[in-house]
Parts: structure tokens; sequence; C-alpha cells
């Protein structure tokens, strides 16, 4: 029972880590160049325009890691635990991977790296948790 509620709380974290990464994707990939992309990532229209590529590119690597994400959540849910819950900690350990090197790389975006990596480490140290118990 126990190990049961861990593994469902973890999926929940999971699911909101998997949604802000879409989030993210959709301001990197869809958006960039906007004035809420630009408020939001602290550019100017120029060097929003400069570095559109760049974003466009990384912007897809946080939606392929939240679609590993839903994969392994999806698979969790239907029962197949070994699957779906390595793609969940690689999905979401690659998340939280990334926020720690935002913050180690620059310090003073610690509040975003907040934001990408809380839901990523909360989730990390249920499903591990769940699976060790």
């Amino acid at each position: 029972m126990v190990i049961a509620g861990l593994v469902i709380a973890g999926l929940v974290f999971a699911g909101l880590a998997a949604l802000i990464h879409v989030y993210i994707f959709v301001l990197e990939s869809i958006i960039w160049t906007t004035p809420r992309a630009r408020a939001t990532f602290g550019t100017t229209p120029e060097q929003a325009r400069q570095t559109r590529e760049l974003a466009f590119n990384q912007g897809f690597y946080n939606l392929f890691l939240a679609i590993a994400t839903g994969v392994g959540i999806v698979l969790v849910a239907a029962g197949n635990l070994p699957v779906g819950a390595t793609l969940v900690l690689v999905g979401t350990g690659s998340m939280l991977a990334a926020s720690l090197v935002l913050v180690l790389s620059s310090p003073a975006k610690a509040r975003a790296a907040a934001v990408q990596g809380a839901a990523p480490l909360i989730a990390v140290v249920l499903m591990i948790a769940a699976l060790f118990l």
C-alpha cells in the first residue's frame, strides 16, 4: 500500500515535471521571439532573433524529455513498472540534471533552475523510494 502510494505520488510529480517541460518547449521553440518569451528569459528582441535556432533546438530537448516521462507514466499505469519506471527516471533525472547544470553555470538563474528542477527532484526521490522499499 505504501509502495503504491509512493509510485502514484512519483507519477504525479513526474507528470507535473513533464507539463513544465512542454511549456518550456513552447517558450523556446514556438514563441521564442514574442514579448512573453523574451520577458521570461530576459532577452532583447535582437538577442531573441540571433538565438532563435539555438532555442528552437533546445526546446525540442525539453519536449523529448517530457515525452519520455509521459510514456513512462502510461506504461506504469498499464502495469509495466520496470520499463515505465525506467523511462520516468531517465526523463525526470535528465530534467533534474539540466536544472543543476543551469544553476551551476549561471547562479543568477537559480529561480528558473528551481522551477525546472523541483518537480523532477521530487519525482526521482519518490520513484526510487518506491522501487527500493
